[in-house]
């Protein structure tokens, strides 16, 4: 008797110019290599209401967003990614990963706009469902490097990343604090680590994952009663 195969969630965390798009493409080659269905995403948007909200909350010239609306905006445009596209894709057993997801309003609203890190999460959690992810890879870069690789070849910030770089600092210490208080489900890597040196160590981390996953598969099946038998 076999069993489809469980979903799993991963989401990248960080800072801006951390590199996370950068190691879930490599990541999501690796697995796909391995025959595995994966399927990548982003923070805000991932929907076509996600997408819009990610145009005006992040492109400048949308006036004043107060820190309410902006917390607000990243919430509605969670919900129905969380909804529309994670869950769905976890139920068909693929594994998921998403660049961004709650830990990412929690530092930026909650620390970096102070509206309360526990109000963020709380609003989060709830509109998700309380959906979370397996494991949460946070590469941690230092504000002046992100800020270094962003605007390299003159590219332009967008709106929260054209912040000052105190903001960024707060954001950064809110992130590596939600890893040190659940050590267990985080993956915590300095973000001026080689790329390949990255990519090694999640790899890694993750195949670990998904041997667990099967092995828990494998005795839920074998504890599973023969069907019929004789006298």
């Amino acid at each position: 008797m076999s069993k489809q195969r469980a979903g799993l969630f991963i989401a990248f965390e960080g800072g801006d110019g951390a590199g996370k798009s950068t190691q879930a493409a490599r990541l999501a080659e690796a697995l796909e290599a391995r025959g595995l269905t994966v399927l990548r995403t982003r923070e805000p948007g991932g929907t076509p209401i996600g997408e819009k909200l990610r145009s005006l909350v992040l492109d400048h010239g949308h006036g004043h967003i107060d820190a309410h609306t902006e917390a607000l905006i990243f919430a509605a445009s969670r919900a129905a990614h969380a909804t529309q596209v994670i869950r769905p894709a976890l139920d068909r057993g693929e594994v998921v990963l998403t660049d961004r997801y709650i830990d990412s309003s929690v530092a930026y609203q909650g620390a970096g706009r102070a509206l309360g890190q526990d109000a963020v999460r709380s609003l989060n959690e709830w509109a998700t469902s309380g959906l979370q992810p397996h494991l949460t890879v946070l590469l941690d870069v230092d504000p002046a490097m992100g800020r270094r690789r962003r605007t390299a070849g003159h590219a332009a910030e967008d709106r929260l990343e054209s912040e000052a770089d105190e903001f960024h600092i707060r954001i950064r210490d809110a992130f590596r604090e939600l890893a040190r208080r659940r050590p267990e489900s985080y993956l915590v890597l300095p973000a001026h680590l080689s790329v390949s040196e990255l990519s090694a160590r999640i790899l890694e981390r993750v195949e670990s994952l998904l041997a667990s996953q099967q092995d828990a598969a494998d005795a839920s099946v074998s504890q599973v009663p023969a069907i019929g038998g004789g006298l």
